[in-house]
Parts: C-alpha cells; structure tokens; sequence
C-alpha cells in the first residue's frame, strides 16, 4: 500500500475533524449535524485522496467516479474532503448554513463543485446508485465507480433493501456501498430502535460481497475500498459517533447540536492534539 497516500490521508483527517468543528460552531444556534459527520471523516478522506478518479478541472468528465451521499445529515464531512481537495475554498466552508451559501445542511447537487446528487431524506441513495450505476454500464463506461454512503441506521428503510436486490440482478460490479456503522441513530442506539446485525452476512444475502472494517483505518478503508469485484461490494465501516472529541463520542445528544464557546475549545483543542 502507498504509504504517502496514507500519511496525505491521516493528515487530511485531522484537518477535515477541525473544519467539521468549526463550521458547527459558525452554524451558532442553527446546529449541525456534528456527531454522524465525525464518524465519517476518515472514509471521506479515503474516497477523495486515495480511491476515486475525478478532475477538478473538469468536475463533470464522465470518466470520473461517482459519489452518492445517502446519509446527507452528514455532509460536513463530505464539504470538508472537497476542502481538501481544492474544489472549494476555506472561505465558502465558512458559509455553511449561511444566507446565500451553496453549502447547506444537506447536500444540494452542485456538480461544478463536486456535489453529485442532492440527498436528506434517508433510505434513497442507494437507489440513485443503482440506477447511475447501470446507466455507467449501459452507456459502455466499464472504468467509472459509484460510491454510496449509506448510515447504519438508514438500513432499516426498506428501499434500501429493494436497492440492494436491484444492484445484485443487474449484476452490477461497478458500485460500491459503505456503510458508517456508529450504531446511533437519533432515537437512540440502532440495536434497541431496530437491529440490523449481522450487516456483513446481511449483504451477502442479497448477492453482494461484504466486508467490515475499521471505519476509523484509512490502511483497512484503503485496502478494503480499492478491491476490484465481479458484483455489488459493500464495506461496513465501524465507527464512532463524535469520533475524536471525548463528550461528543457515542453520546445521541451530538446526532444534531449547537456548540458554546467553551465547547467548541476544548473540542478543536482535542481534534488538534
């Protein structure tokens, strides 16, 4: 495995963890989305700085891969790897949840800035990928990827499901899921609202290839999404809610919250060491 590739990603995670606390305390009362968005900081990196083929210059090249947000909530995570990668500037990070932005609190598609599809209401990704998917496949593109990320909770929506029978029949080989398993959702531990386990053997079931990895291993992420597979693959990433700011990790309070000033010091003091 590339070991600068690694080091470009553990680097870029420390940056995206302080931007995702920053743009929370700059939404002031409005809130965010900061616990889900922390979970997924380094498979956000993962994807941008290691595995998906894109051209800043031509966000739109139809050779690039595609990526599909389903767990839009979370897309603080997703503006801070375009940070990282030069499709935006620090200074539009900052207007998140502003007036006038193109930053809002879920994703509004944006193809120019590398926003592919607009996402928020949970249990449809999947199908976006599915069907970007076979239009890829039926257009003769045999090199572009669809990526979905889908949250764990967002797996007891039945179109999930139906997705994932689609994605198997048509034997689709180009599209990849990640699942952020932080196992909260915003009623509370996914276990008690509606259990999901085991998700490995879950996907196998519905014709796919599966494998669970540290959520928080850009080596594991890396290794895991750079597979190439005969069918739909899934990668369950296991992380935590929070990750990387003590009061903030595996507490439901964090699905959606606003940041005091105290707060937002001892996090950026915590993601910074």
């Amino acid at each position: 495995m590339d070991q600068n590739i690694i080091k470009k990603c553990l680097a870029a995670s420390k940056e995206m963890r302080k931007d995702v606390i920053r743009m929370t305390y700059n939404a002031g009362n409005n809130g965010a989305h900061v616990g889900g968005a922390l979970s997924m900081i380094e498979i956000m990196a993962a994807l941008y700085l290691g595995v998906m083929k894109f051209n800043i210059q031509n966000p739109t090249d139809e050779a690039r891969d595609r990526f599909i947000l389903s767990k839009g909530h979370g897309v603080m995570a997703q503006y801070a790897a375009l940070k990282q990668i030069g499709m935006i500037t620090d200074d539009e990070l900052m207007t998140f949840k502003k007036n006038e932005t193109f930053l809002y609190a879920h994703p509004s598609m944006n193809p120019e800035k590398g926003i592919e599809f607009s996402s928020g209401s949970l249990g449809q990704g999947l199908s976006l990928g599915v069907g970007t998917a076979l239009a890829l496949k039926r257009k003769g593109n045999e090199t572009s990827g669809v990526f979905v990320l889908l949250g764990d909770g967002e797996c007891n929506e039945g179109s999930v499901w139906e997705a994932a029978m689609s994605a198997s029949h048509y034997k689709l080989s180009n599209l990849t899921v990640i699942i952020d398993e932080n196992r909260l959702q915003y009623d509370g531990p996914t276990d008690d609202i509606l259990s999901i386990e085991p998700l490995v053997y879950k996907w196998n079931s519905f014709g796919w290839d599966a494998v669970s990895v540290d959520g928080h291993s850009v080596e594991q992420l890396l290794e895991a999404l750079s597979v190439k597979k005969d069918k739909p693959y899934a990668v369950i990433a296991r992380t935590v809610k929070g990750k990387g700011v003590s009061f903030m990790e595996n507490n439901p309070y964090w699905h959606n919250g606003r940041l005091s000033q105290q707060q937002y010091e001892q996090a950026m003091a915590e993601v910074t060491a």
